[in-house]
């Protein structure tokens, strides 16, 4: 079915950058993705979301520091990382629906169907 293949995590020290890519094979003509993150033992976070109608949302944690957008063919899509925190770190996940996205999209992991297999961040002070 759908894949979601995520990469560009590592260790980095805080205040440095990462950017994350995505591709992903997905049939619908409504779509909705985005990035997701957990920490081991806690709840997913969502992190951010673009849908197909080309609005993006993000989670106050990371607004103004990161961005989510998409490679013009539209098999790709990425996470910049900005100012990046100690707190940042986590299990990364790229994630994807057949619908555009709602506010449910990004508060409620439940909504996202489809998940690749995630990409470690951490970052050292």
């Amino acid at each position: 079915q759908e894949r979601l293949v995520e990469s560009g995590g590592g260790s980095v020290q805080a205040g440095e950058s990462l950017k994350l890519s995505c591709t992903f094979s997905y049939p619908y003509p409504n779509w909705c993705v985005g990035w997701y993150r957990q920490v081991q033992g806690e709840e997913r976070e969502g992190v951010a979301t673009l849908s197909s109608i080309g609005t993006v949302s993000y989670s106050d944690s990371v607004k103004g520091r990161f961005t989510v957008s998409q490679e013009n063919g539209k098999k790709t899509f990425y996470l910049q990382m900005n100012d990046l925190k100690p707190e940042d770190s986590a299990m990364y996940y790229c994630v994807a629906d057949s619908e555009r996205c709602r506010d449910e999209h990004l508060a409620i992991a439940a909504f996202m169907d489809y998940w690749g297999k995630g990409t470690q961040v951490t970052v050292f002070s």
